[in-house]
């Protein structure tokens, strides 16, 4: 995967590096059409942006719900209530959920987690 960002956080508009994670949702969001759409918001800020974009439209599910690919997948990585990371579901397999992740040790990758794993804070649901 693509190392430092660089495509996705100046594609948003940055003009150096910034932690990118909801960069690069955006930015394959927009690939597809659903920031224009209205389908996915455009952000940079995972807590205080995305999930409250979603929350406010009735679109968002806690960590206990089974996703389904698209879904944006947001993680909480201390637990302290405050999410702090992003990626985008690709399916759900023997109750794991697989993710890409852009951000993730500076780079592009699959990663994978339990559903209802402690580190997961929930789901925004776009509605393509």
């Amino acid at each position: 995967g693509n190392e430092g960002g660089q495509p996705f956080w100046s594609w948003y508009g940055f003009e150096s590096r910034v932690e990118w994670c909801a960069c690069f949702v955006s930015w394959a969001a927009d690939q597809c059409g659903y920031i224009e759409a209205g389908i996915v918001p455009k952000f940079a800020a995972v807590e205080s942006e995305g999930v409250p974009w979603f929350q406010e439209r009735g679109q968002f599910q806690d960590a206990s719900y089974t996703p389904a690919p698209g879904d944006i997948i947001f993680f909480d990585w201390e637990p302290d209530g405050h999410p702090d990371h992003v990626g985008i579901v690709v399916n759900v397999e023997n109750g794991v959920v697989n993710t890409i992740e852009g951000n993730s040790g500076d780079t592009c990758r699959q990663k994978s987690y339990a559903i209802g794993s402690n580190v997961i804070f929930g789901y925004g649901i776009p509605a393509y």
